[in-house]
C-alpha cells in the first residue's frame, strides 16, 4: 500500500525544466532508492513533494491526501518530512536542543514528551555521548546524523533523505546503511537519494532512475543496475555490484 504517491509532477523554472511529469509511488516499509546525475531533479523533486516548490504541475498524496502547495509545516505535521544535504543545524544550540526543536514543532509534543522523544532518537542515531556538545562542535558525520534525529523527531512516518551519506567513509556508510535499517523496523518509510553506489544498491527495495528531470527507470536492483537507458545515462560501463 503506497503511503506517499507522486502524480505526473512537473517543476519548471522559466523556461528550464527541472522536473518533468514524474510519478512513482511509496510503498509502506519500503526503503525507495533515487538516483541520477548531478542536474537531474532530485532535490526540486524532494521539495516540491515537502512544499518548499509549489509544483507547477501535478500532485502529491500523503495517505491519500493531496498535500500538494501545502506550507512545509503543515505537510511535516501530517507525516512527511526531509534531510538535506546542506546540513544547517542550530549551531549555537546542543545536539539535543536540536533535536528537541523537532519534536516540540514539527512532531508538536509537550516538553516532558519531547524530551523523552529526543533522548530515544539522540540514542537510536548513536549520538548519546555528544548530546551535550554545541551542534557547530561535532564531526560531518556525527552532523549527518543530526539531521536525520531532528527529522526523526517530528514523527514523519515518511522520510526524504538527499544524500545523507555525503562525505562518509565505508565505515561510516555501513554504519549508516544498518541504521536505515533500524529506522525501517520501527515502521518508517523511506527514500533515500544517493551517489554512493554501493550504499543506495544495497538498501534499497526499489529505485527509481531520473535524469534530466525525468523518470528514465524503475524497478529493484537488479533491474535497474542492468537497464541499457541507465547505464547510458548514469552508471557507464562499469556496473557496481548490488550488496546484500
Amino acid at each position: 500500500m503506497a503511503i506517499l504517491e507522486c502524480s505526473n509532477l512537473s517543476m519548471y523554472f522559466g523556461a528550464l525544466t527541472a522536473v518533468e511529469m514524474v510519478s512513482f509511488g511509496l510503498n509502506e516499509g519500503e526503503i525507495l532508492g533515487m538516483i541520477g546525475p548531478n542536474g537531474a531533479g532530485k532535490t526540486t523533486l524532494f521539495n516540491c513533494m515537502v512544499g518548499v516548490y509549489r509544483p507547477t504541475k501535478g500532485n502529491v498524496y500523503l495517505d491519500g491526501l493531496d498535500i500538494t502547495g501545502m506550507k512545509p509545516h503543515r505537510i511535516c505535521r501530517l507525516g512527511l518530512a526531509k534531510t538535506s544535504q546542506i546540513m544547517e543545524p542550530f549551531r549555537a544550540m546542543t545536539v539535543f536542543e536540536n533535536v528537541l526543536v523537532g519534536a516540540l514543532h514539527g512532531g508538536r509534543m509537550k516538553m516532558a514528551q519531547a524530551r523523552e522523544e529526543s533522548a530515544r532518537i539522540i540514542e537510536l542515531v548513536g549520538l548519546a555521548d555528544q548530546a551535550e556538545k554545541p551542534s557547530a562542535a561535532i564531526s560531518v558525520p556525527a552532523r549527518r546524523r543530526l539531521e536525520l534525529a531532528r527529522a526523526l523527531a517530528t514523527g514523519a512516518r515518511a522520510l526524504l533523505l538527499d544524500e545523507n551519506m555525503a562525505g562518509l567513509n565505508p565505515h561510516e556508510i555501513d554504519q549508516a546503511l544498518e541504521l536505515l535499517r533500524k529506522i525501517r523496523s520501527s515502521g518508517r518509510s523511506l527514500i533515500v537519494v544517493e551517489h554512493i553506489m554501493r550504499a543506495v544498491m544495497g538498501i534499497s527495495d526499489r529505485i527509481v532512475v531520473l535524469n534530466y528531470g525525468a523518470k528514465i527507470a524503475e524497478g529493484v536492483p537488479q533491474d535497474v543496475v542492468n537497464d541499457p537507458q541507465v547505464i547510458e545515462a548514469y552508471l557507464g560501463e562499469k556496473r557496481p555490484s548490488v550488496v546484500a
